[in-house]
């Protein structure tokens, strides 16, 4: 399933919430040396137990990703948020 997030880096603390039929993801980590990318694909994949995969938007605060997930287990984790 492909994914559209926006996140917000260097933020006081991990969090995700929906904005605009987006996930919208705040993370600890600055936008350097890959760090906030690392963090975003670590932290879906372990609270997802999920694979998941930067696709695009490197170094944008606009990502696709890629996550191996079904739909209904998707909508099941967006109503959880």
């Amino acid at each position: 399933m492909i994914i559209l997030v926006s996140v917000v880096p260097d933020s006081k603390k991990f969090s995700i919430s929906v904005k605009d039929n987006r996930l919208k993801i705040h993370l600890e980590s600055p936008p350097e040396n890959n760090k906030a990318n690392v963090e975003l694909i670590t932290k879906l994949s372990k609270i997802l137990g999920k694979k998941v995969q930067l696709i695009s938007g490197h170094r944008s605060k606009h990502k696709k990703l890629a996550i191996d997930i079904s739909e209904g287990e998707w909508n099941i984790f967006l109503k959880n948020i």
